[in-house]
């Protein structure tokens, strides 16, 4: 496959998951007609590049372990601020969740557990090595250990991106993010503070 052909078949790849996620997002029960079309693509050019919607799902979590994965191993150079650390890597974790929220609604029926747990395995150690270290300086609670309240911080993430993919509520990360340090122990007057010095003017 010469250089310009695979540039070609990547753009093509991105174009398809691109649609995937506004369309699933839109009708999680979609076809990969409605795929297609929504690319703007033959059925057939699609399935050259996914064999069902299996793996087209399967492409889109991949896509969203990867921003996970590089999310996380940023969020891993030390920093003397476990708050501020926390409050960076929640808010990239937060930004990454909205752009694949469609994925919450299909993860167990068309992932599984084990997959879901690989995707977000990365993140979830990243976020337990933080908790230990502010737990260790005292800014964090320590009523419970880092691992479990690391999960916990999770489940309430993907509760909240659930809420907003079915529109009971809307947030940019700034609401979510300040709940996940205060669930983490920190003063809401402080997390408060410290997400709003992390968010991009406006």
């Amino acid at each position: 496959m010469t250089g310009r052909t695979s540039a070609k078949a990547r753009a093509t790849r991105t174009r398809i998951l691109e649609a995937a996620r506004r369309e699933l997002g839109r009708d999680p029960d979609s076809s990969l007609g409605d795929i297609a079309e929504a690319a703007g693509l033959a059925r057939r050019t699609l399935y050259e590049h996914f064999a069902g919607r299996g793996a087209l799902v399967h492409g889109l979590a991949a896509d969203a372990g990867e921003a996970v994965r590089r999310a996380s191993t940023v969020a891993r150079t030390p920093m003397p601020d476990p708050v501020t650390s926390l409050a960076r890597l929640v808010l990239t974790l937060w930004s990454v969740g909205d752009r694949y929220r469609t994925l919450i609604a299909l993860a167990h029926r068309d992932l599984g557990p084990d997959r879901v747990d690989e995707l977000l395995g990365p993140a979830r150690d990243t976020v337990a090595a933080i908790l230990g270290q502010g737990q260790r300086q005292g800014v964090f609670h320590t009523a419970v250990p880092p691992g479990p309240l690391s999960r916990a911080l999770e489940a309430q993430l993907l509760a909240l991106l659930d809420s907003v993919n079915s529109g009971l509520w809307t947030d940019d990360g700034t609401a979510a993010v300040t709940a996940a340090l205060i669930t983490a122990g920190v003063g809401p007057g402080l997390a408060a503070t410290t997400v709003h010095r992390l968010r991009p003017t406006r």
